[in-house]
């Protein structure tokens, strides 16, 4: 796994949710109560950018057909979706967010 610059801590104040890419990995990062989560991007059930969709505490609403994650461990809440998110580590070094993601 290698270490990566994701963003600023700056660029989630207010939102919550940032798409990036990172890598060529397509990469969602979130701000819950201070803490800090990444997680895949694309939902597990069809093509849709997580970093759409409504943020909700440490839940995530998935734009297209409202399949709920939890953005801290991946799993998938509710239907449809059936499979989890792939999380990742993620760091935080002064103002800069890191995110740990597998060798491409």
């Amino acid at each position: 796994m290698t270490w990566y610059r994701a963003a600023a801590v700056a660029d989630l104040e207010g939102r919550g949710v940032l798409g990036i890419e990172i890598d060529e990995a397509q990469v969602a990062l979130y701000r819950v109560d201070g803490a800090y989560y990444a997680t895949d991007n694309i939902c597990t059930h069809q093509h849709a950018f997580m970093s759409d969709g409504y943020l909700d505490k440490a839940c995530i609403e998935c734009p297209l057909h409202q399949a709920l994650f939890d953005v801290r461990t991946g799993e998938v809440l509710d239907g449809p979706a059936s499979e989890p998110l792939a999380t990742y580590p993620v760091k935080v070094e002064g103002d800069e967010i890191f995110v740990d993601l597998p060798a491409r």
